[in-house]
């Protein structure tokens, strides 16, 4: 038997008590683009270079941003429809609700607060990298962290959660601040490699690279676009702050839209300038390529000056990551889905403390490994609990909640959805074989939690399902 109650619109009743509507347009567009760039294209270049095995790379960048857009439109129509604290947590519980009760949200729960964190360690580790550039003992010869680098990047991560200490207004300026920081150390990038550009050697792909019978480009392409993914995720940052963004409706959107769009422009335009201006042969082997540039175009002291940059642009994409992150587990624990510590505001400052700080402590952890590592198996986790399943959430609920009150539409639907889900699933199978194991482990444990949790609850399998569909507005459903 199954109890289903309609309840609320998308309107301030649903939003949580203590949150503050204080971000608007420019800062959610801020907010998403800082975690989109961060320190990523400064590390992964040389990696995506490697992966295709020359300047074909730049056409990776495009592809990842495809898929970025196809995946975006999902997040702009389930955001600006539920504009709630936790993103994919909401559309889950609303769209998987009917047939398997609170399993998808709370296993979307049990990932988000590993999958998260890792993704913002590797901000971390790339902070590191670039500040062995500046400080002598930071990474030893081959490229690897030292014990001084691990100790750094772990106050790197206490110095981030100090500084979410407080309330989302004085923080959407904050990161208005370091995106103005991060804007600036790309742009740098890109004049200072244009300065010294050279078309011929930008565009001297390999022979047969394009070849269908097995060219590098084609061969390199799955864990390319590994890379390119990892370096556009943040896109979604805003939709995780629904609870706190103005005018949620127009606003999560378009700064979807305009982040990836403004991203993928910076990064073929940056990955163009350093192959015109290092030969890709030396972009290959270089773990600081934004410093190698400017040293090569601007001499050493520019390059020292524009690190110390891109190392205050990594911490914006860390600070920007654990602001929308620690939000995720907030409904779930609210929900009475997930452990009630994350549930709770701090009284004063009113942001999840709890959520904060064990992200925070998840992040420390994940420096610790290398980049490589922790890309692929924050990846896979994600691919498999999130992507594909906003996938399947989107046609839900357009069939099982068609009052749903939507300002935005996914433009061409279902042609979005479709690229995003073919995207997705080659991505995850060109993951490691690794991460690909422990993802579906992780899956596996969170599966045998939740049925402790629903046993203790006596929720579905082991009752009733409480069907609540909390955005579906009270006029619709009366029409």
């Amino acid at each position: 038997m199954t109890s289903t109650t309609r309840s609320g619109g998308s309107g301030a009743g649903t939003d949580p008590p203590g949150f503050e509507r204080r971000i608007g347009p420019l800062q959610a567009t801020a907010i998403n683009m800082t975690q989109m760039c961060g320190i990523g294209p400064f590390v992964t270049i040389p990696a995506m270079v490697a992966t295709v095995q020359g300047p074909q790379a730049m056409f990776g960048w495009i592809i990842g941003a495809i898929i970025a857009l196809a995946d975006g439109l999902i997040w702009a129509e389930l955001g600006a429809a539920m504009p709630g604290a936790g993103g994919t947590y909401l559309y889950l519980r609303e769209a998987f609700q009917y047939r398997t009760g609170r399993l998808m949200p709370f296993l979307f729960a049990w990932s988000a607060v590993l999958f998260i964190p890792l993704i913002m360690s590797t901000g971390v580790i790339g902070l590191v990298t670039y500040l062995g550039y500046l400080v002598p003992g930071v990474v030893d010869a081959d490229g690897h962290t030292t014990f001084l680098g691990h100790a750094i990047g772990i106050a790197v991560v206490a110095l981030v959660v100090l500084a979410l200490y407080r309330k989302i207004g004085q923080i959407g300026k904050l990161t208005t601040v370091l995106f103005a920081v991060m804007l600036f150390s790309v742009l740098a990038v890109i004049v200072a490699a244009f300065t010294h550009f050279d078309a011929a050697q930008a565009f001297a792909f390999t022979p047969g690279a394009f070849s269908l019978g097995g060219g590098a480009f084609w061969s390199g392409l799955g864990a390319g676009l590994i890379i390119a993914i990892y370096d556009y995720l943040g896109y979604n940052t805003s939709a995780y702050l629904g609870a706190e963004v103005r005018d949620p409706g127009r606003t999560i959107p378009r700064a979807i839209v305009f982040s990836i769009l403004g991203i993928m422009s910076l990064y073929f335009l940056l990955q163009v300038g350093v192959l015109g201006a290092v030969p890709w042969q030396e972009v290959t082997e270089s773990s600081s390529i934004a410093s190698l540039v400017f040293e090569r175009t601007w001499g050493e002291t520019a390059a020292k000056i524009l690190t110390v940059a891109i190392v205050i642009t990594a911490f914006g994409s860390v600070f920007a990551g654990l602001l929308g992150g620690s939000r995720v587990p907030f409904e779930a624990a609210r929900d009475k889905v997930f452990l009630p510590w994350f549930g709770r505001l701090h009284p004063r400052l009113h942001f999840p403390t709890f959520g904060l700080l064990a992200m925070g402590l998840i992040t420390a952890i994940g420096s610790l490994f290398t980049l490589t590592d922790v890309i692929n198996m924050a990846l896979a986790v994600l691919v498999i609990i999130q992507s594909i399943a906003q996938v399947a959430a989107i046609v839900t609920l357009r069939r099982r909640q068609p009052h749903l009150k939507r300002p935005y539409r996914q433009w061409l639907f279902p042609v979005p959805t479709i690229i995003a889900l073919a995207g997705w699933i080659y991505i995850y199978y060109s993951a490691t074989s690794l991460s690909i194991r422990l993802s579906i482990a992780w899956i596996v444990v969170g599966i045998f939690a939740f049925t402790i949790w629903a046993k203790v609850e006596r929720t579905w399998p082991f009752g009733e399902k409480d069907i609540q569909e909390r955005f579906v507005a009270e006029e619709g459903v009366k029409g």
